[in-house]
């Protein structure tokens, strides 16, 4: 009976019970669960964050080329014919490369998403914008970019439901405040037509922007872009084939360009940036990124379009590389 007693005491220190309160490791389900926006400490940084602001500040580069190309666009093509045309080309670059790549096709759980991001950022909001920009000015309509940094924010907030920090969305009004501010200034505050086109397009572009860049935390960014543009390829070719049939075209030193540039860098190359620094920074904090792009495309639109700059541009840059520092420092 001893040695039975002294075999079941081994017997229980070779093989102790197990610790209810230790963790335990994540289910499969969990692991594939996307995880929400993590608040990180003011401060702080990673190098993901780090190269998520690079990737973000050559997406604004990209971006703030749009408005002047589409105004170079409208040279010679008609605004609907612009707009499907941009959406054609671009997916039909992104089929290629995906195909090059073979890329598969993204599970089924991620096509609710990917129609979010393709109808806001393929579809809505290069539409609504070419519209607009028929009757409203560049600088006009950055006045309604300029708070498209503060709607994703605030969209992303309810749809993840992470909690910025309140110096994150000081930075943000503040930062916004400036860039409409000096954009009203720059326009003499006159309100156009284009505005309810303009308010549109920052509402669906906030919701792909927000969706896109919540998939880009589980996808890569290039078949988040690149399905979201291949999804829209019927529509485009359907539009452009209806719309070149009503509108006239005029293939210019301008139209053509513009063009190009619209769908090959800002609608595809622009966006994969994009969604790439989303994936790596969070969709908040990159969103910020933006406030400088009213700004940059002023600059473009004295370049290319021989638009007046008014001398505060230096004093409103600076204001807005503040408040992006301050942003990038905060919690997001």
């Amino acid at each position: 009976m001893r040695d039975n007693d002294s075999a079941i005491r081994c017997a229980r220190i070779a093989d102790p019970a197990p610790d209810l309160t230790a963790p335990t490791a994540a289910p499969h389900s969990a692991v594939l669960a996307p995880a929400p926006e993590q608040p990180v400490p003011a401060g702080t940084g990673t190098p993901a964050t780090g190269t998520g602001a690079v990737f973000a500040v050559l997406g604004v580069v990209f971006f703030s080329l749009t408005f002047p190309a589409t105004r170079w666009a409208l040279d010679g093509f008609g605004p609907w014919t612009a707009a499907a045309l941009r959406a054609l080309l671009a997916g039909v670059v992104a089929a290629g490369v995906l195909a090059v790549r073979r890329v598969p096709v993204p599970h089924r759980r991620h096509w609710g998403g990917l129609a979010v991001a393709a109808s806001g950022v393929v579809i809505g909001f290069p539409l609504l914008t070419t519209l607009a920009l028929e009757t409203s000015t560049t600088s006009h309509a950055a006045v309604i970019v300029g708070l498209l940094p503060l709607t994703t924010a605030l969209y992303s907030t309810v749809r993840t439901g992470s909690r910025p920090a309140p110096l994150f969305w000081v930075a943000a009004l503040a930062g916004a405040a400036v860039v409409v501010a000096f954009a009203v200034q720059q326009s003499g505050g006159a309100l156009a037509v284009g505005d309810l086109f303009l308010c549109g397009a920052l509402l669906v572009c906030a919701a792909g922007y927000a969706e896109g860049g919540r998939l880009a935390r589980e996808l890569p960014a290039l078949e988040v872009i690149g399905w979201a543009l291949v999804a829209c390829l019927p529509v485009a070719a359907v539009g452009s084939a209806f719309a070149l049939a009503h509108e006239p075209v005029a293939l210019t030193s301008h139209s053509v360009p513009g063009l190009v540039w619209g769908a090959v860098a800002s609608q595809f190359v622009g966006m994969l940036l994009w969604y790439r620094a989303m994936g790596l920074a969070g969709v908040a904090r990159t969103s910020q990124v933006q406030l400088a792009q009213p700004l940059l495309t002023l600059v473009w639109a004295v370049l290319l379009l021989g638009e007046r700059l008014s001398p505060a541009a230096p004093a409103a840059a600076l204001a807005v590389l503040v408040c992006i520092v301050v942003v990038q420092r905060s919690r997001a």
